[in-house]
This record gives structure tokens, C-alpha cells and sequence, in this order.
């Protein structure tokens, strides 16, 4: 990579030795007052410009018209000043400032800003690969809204994720991962998989003998992620009790596996999800108002593929890649369009990989009717199909699962009707997704 071309603005000549000796790959120049920054600005192309507020022992924060010079410049622009008035760094923000923070930690700020600007500038630069093959999305609101996030990849701040099942929420927190310059691996867990105790053994780890079954040491999802990304999918659905201890463990970043009293810890970043309004769970006492403030440092709303459409084929045209092609007549395309999806993306996907195995020439209207009245019960699956070579736990396991599946989408997702209807336990139904949704989302879904 090319020398990052740095401006920084500083009347004091001591601390532009020390900003410029903690800048190790860049072309540095410098400015000491308000004039000299606005000719260098305007004669010069610069990539970061540092800018002191208070540029001499009468000036009124001159330093303010350099960040809305630079801004207009499109240059990456950091405060480093000694007044933390709230005032003032809200005007700053409002010229443009990307970055504002305090004098006296030096080495660590111009490290941090360094970082942000490379990622920043990869992910413009990986804007289209992003939405083409990463997360596969048309709808501009849904591109624009994740690039803001994507700004905030490399920080530690918390992000809550919200949407509709099949929105793709895993999809997004695998990519805010992956530009975290997080050295640690992506863990997920989806938390109503699992009652409390064992979410809690899950989590924390566990010591041998803690309990019945314990027959060794387990690592736990806390300690899988250190250095790295912790993804909570569904965290409405952890009881009270588990919040609170979840809660402890974020704030100091260390727990106790259960049954053990030797402290462990881990350097993890939280992305969590939720199907539910927070704010809901909130006031029906079902998520506690501390943990919700420690988790929900940012947030995004990931619609439904019904708000979406313009996203339609271009996920079958990446759910086909390297499969075989598929052909659909005007009026199944039309019908597409049209349907409502109440499974969301999964729901699309596992039409398209259906059709890919089954379907003959051009795909009818009245086929996909078919498949959608039918479900992948009764298409997919039949009690005569051969067992394969599989144990006969995992061939009933699987009807199982399809059979959960055509309800939810037939009732547009909503798990309390399903259990009543196919009368099931919670426990039950969410081992049966995890087991063949949890542990292998695909991208998009």
C-alpha cells in the first residue's frame, strides 16, 4: 500500500513531533494555524487530516473551519484537541469531523484512526463485491444502511441486529466480522435452541463433573470467541436470569465455567439478534433494561424479502451459481413477485434448491403453487423414501424438521401457533432448526 498522505494541523511544535513519531506509514505535512491549513488544503491531496481545535492562545476554535474545508475535500478527518465540551464535539461532528477524541493518548488514537481509514477505504472498494456475493441485496436503503455499519466494523461497540426470520441476520453479522480486523474466529449461537442450563453450559463452558454428563472440560461459546466475534441470534428468548449473567460476563469480559472457581477471559465483540421490537420485550419484563443498554450500542432493521423484491432474482441467480440453471415462465415470475414469503430469503432458498433437483424445462405458475400449497412435507419428503444409509433417529429428525417448517411458513412464522398445533415442546422444536438451520445458515438466508 501506498504512503497515506497525512495534514496535521497543531500549533504546538512538541505535540507534532509526537503525533508524527507514532505515524509510522505516512507522508506527513503540517500546518500551525488556520491560513497555512487552508492553503496546504486547497493546493494539496490529502487521505487523513489531523486538526487541533484551538490553533493559538486566542483563537475560537478556527480548528472547526479546517475539519469543513477538509470534509469538502472528502478527506478522512480527526480532532485531536484538549476541550471535551459536548458542545463542541457536536459542532464537530456536524462540519464533518469523522473521528474526536482528547489529547494525552497519542500512540493509541493514531492507531485506532489508521485502522478505521483502511477499512473504510476497503470497504468502498468492496461495495459491489459486498452486494453481489456476500450480501446479496438491490435495495439501496438495506446497501446504504449496512455500509454505515460495516464504518463501525473495526470498533468494539455492540450491534443489535433486527428482522424477520430468514432476513438474514446471520449473513450480516458474519460480514461485520469479517471487516473487524478481529484476529479471533466468528462464533454464533442461537440462544432458543436451548433452555437455561444448558445455554448457560454453552456459553460459559463447563468443568468436568459439574453436572450429570459432564464427563469432561468443555470450552465454552465465551472463550471460542476471544479476539474474535460473538454472535447471539434470537436473545429475546434468553430468560431473565441468563441476562443477568450474560451481562457480568460483558462488562468484564471474564466468567466462570460452570462448576468451576478458576476465572476465565475473553477479548469478545457482541452482535446480537432479535426477530422482536426490544423495546416490546422490555416492557413485557422478558429482556432486562441493563442488558438491552449494553448490547444495543448500534442497531439495524433488516426487511423482509416481501419489502425487497428487486432482491428476488438476483438471490436465485446466486442460490443457482454453479448449479443447475433454472427457466421460469412470465407468469411464474410475475407470481414470484407477487407472493408474499412469509419464510422470508430461507424460505426462497429452499424453493430454488428444490426446483434445482426436481424440475423439467420451464418452471409453471401452477408448479411453484404446487410446491408452496403442498410444502416440502409432502414434495420433499415421504414416509417411503429410502433411508440412505442414514440412522433411522436423523430420517424421523428430518421429517420432523420439514414438516415444522411448512407450518411456519404457512402461518408467516409464528412459533407459539406451531407448537400448539403439531404439540410439541419448545425444547423439541428448536433442536430440530438448530439442528439443520443453526449450525449451517447459508449467506443470505
Amino acid at each position: 500500500m501506498n504512503k497515506i498522505k497525512v495534514l496535521i494541523v497543531e500549533d504546538d511544535l512538541l505535540l507534532q513531533k509526537v503525533i508524527a513519531k507514532n505515524i509510522k506509514n505516512g507522508q506527513l505535512e503540517f500546518a500551525t494555524n488556520k491560513n497555512e491549513a487552508f492553503e496546504k488544503l486547497e493546493n494539496n491531496n490529502y487521505d487523513i487530516c489531523f486538526v487541533d481545535l484551538m490553533l493559538g492562545e486566542d483563537d475560537n476554535y478556527s480548528g472547526l473551519e479546517v475539519v469543513k474545508k477538509a470534509k469538502k475535500k472528502n478527506i478522512y478527518t480527526v480532532v485531536m484537541t484538549s476541550s471535551g465540551n459536548k458542545d463542541t464535539v457536536n459542532k464537530a461532528y456536524s462540519y464533518g469531523a469523522d473521528d474526536y477524541y482528547l489529547k494525552g493518548n497519542e500512540n493509541k488514537v493514531i492507531s485506532i484512526v489508521f485502522q478505521k481509514f483502511i477499512n473504510s477505504k476497503k470497504i468502498n472498494l468492496d461495495k459491489d463485491k459486498i452486494f453481489s456475493n456476500q450480501f446479496i441485496t438491490k435495495d439501496i436503503e438495506i446497501q446504504r444502511e449496512i455500509l454505515d455499519i460495516l464504518k463501525f466494523s473495526s470498533d468494539d461497540i455492540p450491534i443489535m441486529i433486527l428482522g424477520p426470520t430468514g432476513s438474514g441476520k446471520t449473513t450480516l453479522a458474519q460480514l461485520i466480522h469479517n471487516y473487524s480486523c478481529r484476529t479471533g474466529e466468528f462464533i454464533d449461537i442461537n440462544c432458543s435452541a436451548y433452555n437455561e442450563e444448558l445455554l448457560e453450559a454453552e456459553l460459559f463452558g463447563y468443568k468436568k463433573g459439574a453436572f450429570t454428563g459432564a464427563n469432561e472440560y468443555r470450552i465454552g461459546k465465551l472463550k471460542q470467541a476471544d479476539g474474535g466475534t460473538l454472535f447471539l441470534d434470537e436473545i429475546g428468548t434468553m430468560s431473565l436470569l441468563m441476562q443477568q449473567k450474560l451481562l457480568k460476563a460483558i462488562e468484564d469480559k471474564s466468567f466462570y465455567p460452570v462448576g468451576s472457581n478458576k476465572k476465565e477471559h475473553s477479548d469478545f465483540r457482541i452482535i446480537s439478534a432479535t426477530l422482536e421490537e426490544p423495546e416490546k420485550l422490555i416492557k413485557e419484563q422478558k429482556m432486562r433494561q441493563d442488558f438491552y443498554n449494553r448490547i444495543n450500542g448500534l442497531k439495524i432493521y433488516l426487511k423482509p424479502l416481501n419489502q425487497r423484491r428487486s432482491d428476488l432474482f438476483p438471490l436465485i441467480e446466486y442460490f443457482t451459481k454453479d448449479k443447475k440453471q433454472l427457466a421460469f415462465s412470465n407468469d411464474a415470475m410475475d407470481f414470484l413477485l407477487r407472493y408474499e414469503w412469509p419464510g422470508n430469503i430461507r424460505q426462497l432458498k429452499n424453493m430454488i434448491d428444490y426446483f434445482v433437483s426436481h424440475s423439467k424445462g420451464i418452471i409453471g405458475k401452477s408448479e411453484i403453487e404446487k410446491y408452496l400449497e403442498k410444502g416440502a412435507t409432502d414434495v420433499n419428503i415421504s414416509l417411503s423414501m429410502e433411508l440412505n444409509g442414514r440412522a433411522l433417529d436423523d430420517y424421523l429428525d428430518e421429517i420432523g424438521y420439514q414438516i415444522i417448517r411448512k407450518e411456519l411458513e404457512n402461518s408467516g412464522g409464528k412459533v407459539t401457533f406451531v407448537l400448539k398445533k403439531l404439540k410439541i415442546s419448545t425444547r423439541r422444536f428448536y433442536s430440530l432448526i438448530n439442528k439443520f438451520e443453526g449450525k449451517n445458515e447459508k449467506r443470505g438466508t
